[in-house]
Protein backbone atom coordinates (compact mmCIF):
# COMPACT_ATOMS: atom_id res chain seq x y z
CA UNK A 1 0.00 0.00 0.00
CA UNK A 2 2.12 2.68 1.21
CA UNK A 3 5.03 3.01 3.03
CA UNK A 4 5.12 6.61 4.60
CA UNK A 5 7.93 8.86 4.58
CA UNK A 6 8.76 10.67 8.10
CA UNK A 7 10.06 13.55 6.24
CA UNK A 8 6.58 14.47 4.47
CA UNK A 9 3.15 14.71 6.29
CA UNK A 10 1.16 12.09 5.59
CA UNK A 11 -1.72 13.63 3.81
CA UNK A 12 0.43 14.72 1.19
CA UNK A 13 1.56 11.18 1.17
CA UNK A 14 -2.07 9.95 0.77
CA UNK A 15 -2.72 12.96 -1.63
CA UNK A 16 -0.53 11.48 -3.90
CA UNK A 17 -1.32 8.15 -3.71
CA UNK A 18 -4.92 8.78 -4.07
CA UNK A 19 -3.83 10.90 -7.40
CA UNK A 20 -1.35 8.73 -8.85
CA UNK A 21 -4.48 5.64 -8.64
CA UNK A 22 -6.57 8.12 -10.04
CA UNK A 23 -3.80 8.81 -12.97
CA UNK A 24 -3.37 5.22 -13.60
CA UNK A 25 -6.85 4.83 -13.60
CA UNK A 26 -6.96 2.16 -10.62
CA UNK A 27 -9.82 4.42 -9.90
CA UNK A 28 -11.69 5.29 -12.81
CA UNK A 29 -13.80 8.74 -13.46
CA UNK A 30 -17.05 8.72 -11.76
CA UNK A 31 -15.82 5.46 -9.86
CA UNK A 32 -16.68 5.97 -5.82
CA UNK A 33 -14.03 6.61 -3.58
CA UNK A 34 -13.30 4.50 -0.51
CA UNK A 35 -15.05 5.84 2.54
CA UNK A 36 -12.93 7.99 4.50
CA UNK A 37 -12.98 5.95 7.64
CA UNK A 38 -12.11 2.93 4.95
CA UNK A 39 -9.28 4.02 3.52
CA UNK A 40 -8.01 5.11 7.41
CA UNK A 41 -8.23 1.91 8.67
CA UNK A 42 -6.89 0.01 5.30
CA UNK A 43 -3.63 2.60 5.47
CA UNK A 44 -3.61 2.81 9.88
CA UNK A 45 -3.80 6.51 10.02
CA UNK A 46 -6.21 8.78 11.65
CA UNK A 47 -9.41 9.53 9.61
CA UNK A 48 -8.72 13.19 9.86
CA UNK A 49 -5.37 12.65 7.96
CA UNK A 50 -7.62 10.58 5.17
CA UNK A 51 -10.11 13.45 5.26
CA UNK A 52 -7.84 16.16 4.87
CA UNK A 53 -6.48 14.66 1.68
CA UNK A 54 -9.96 14.42 0.37
CA UNK A 55 -10.74 18.03 1.00
CA UNK A 56 -7.51 18.79 -1.16
CA UNK A 57 -8.59 16.39 -3.98
CA UNK A 58 -11.84 17.99 -3.54
CA UNK A 59 -10.63 21.72 -3.58
CA UNK A 60 -8.84 21.23 -6.78
CA UNK A 61 -12.04 19.21 -8.29
CA UNK A 62 -10.61 16.22 -8.67
CA UNK A 63 -13.23 14.29 -6.65
CA UNK A 64 -16.49 15.34 -6.07
CA UNK A 65 -18.87 14.75 -3.29
CA UNK A 66 -22.45 13.97 -3.41
CA UNK A 67 -24.21 14.35 -0.12
CA UNK A 68 -25.08 11.04 1.61
CA UNK A 69 -23.49 8.90 -1.04
CA UNK A 70 -20.33 9.08 -0.59
CA UNK A 71 -16.82 10.81 -2.52
CA UNK A 72 -16.09 10.68 -6.10
CA UNK A 73 -13.32 10.32 -8.92
CA UNK A 74 -14.35 13.36 -11.28
CA UNK A 75 -15.56 12.48 -14.66
CA UNK A 76 -13.95 15.55 -16.32
CA UNK A 77 -11.33 13.57 -18.43
CA UNK A 78 -9.64 16.85 -19.22
CA UNK A 79 -8.85 17.47 -15.72
CA UNK A 80 -7.75 13.87 -14.70
CA UNK A 81 -5.42 14.41 -17.93
CA UNK A 82 -3.66 17.53 -16.13
CA UNK A 83 -3.17 15.71 -13.16
CA UNK A 84 -1.24 13.59 -14.76
CA UNK A 85 0.60 16.21 -16.34
CA UNK A 86 1.39 17.49 -13.17
CA UNK A 87 2.28 14.63 -12.01
CA UNK A 88 4.62 14.08 -14.68
CA UNK A 89 6.30 17.69 -14.10
CA UNK A 90 6.61 17.10 -10.44
CA UNK A 91 8.55 14.09 -10.91
CA UNK A 92 10.75 15.99 -13.90
CA UNK A 93 11.18 18.51 -11.67
CA UNK A 94 12.83 16.20 -8.87
CA UNK A 95 14.77 14.56 -11.30
CA UNK A 96 15.93 17.57 -13.44
CA UNK A 97 16.96 19.15 -9.74
CA UNK A 98 18.51 15.87 -8.27
CA UNK A 99 20.47 15.64 -11.57
CA UNK A 100 21.88 19.47 -11.86
CA UNK A 101 23.13 18.87 -8.50
CA UNK A 102 25.38 15.91 -9.55
CA UNK A 103 26.69 18.19 -12.09
CA UNK A 104 24.81 16.77 -15.03
CA UNK A 105 23.93 18.57 -17.59
CA UNK A 106 20.81 18.59 -20.44
CA UNK A 107 21.85 16.59 -22.59
CA UNK A 108 23.52 14.14 -20.28
CA UNK A 109 20.05 13.86 -18.44
CA UNK A 110 18.85 12.81 -21.99
CA UNK A 111 21.05 10.65 -22.66
CA UNK A 112 20.67 9.13 -19.32
CA UNK A 113 16.78 8.89 -19.68
CA UNK A 114 17.26 7.87 -23.43
CA UNK A 115 19.42 4.58 -22.52
CA UNK A 116 16.95 3.58 -19.55
CA UNK A 117 13.50 3.76 -21.92
CA UNK A 118 15.73 1.96 -24.73
CA UNK A 119 16.69 -0.37 -21.80
CA UNK A 120 12.95 -1.26 -20.93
Amino acid sequence: MIEFDNNIPVYIQILNFLKEKIVKRDLKEGDKMPSVRELAKELKVNPNTVQRAYKDLESSNIIFTKRGMGSFVTEDKLKINDLREDLAKEIILEFSTRMKNMGFNKEEMIEVINSFVEGD
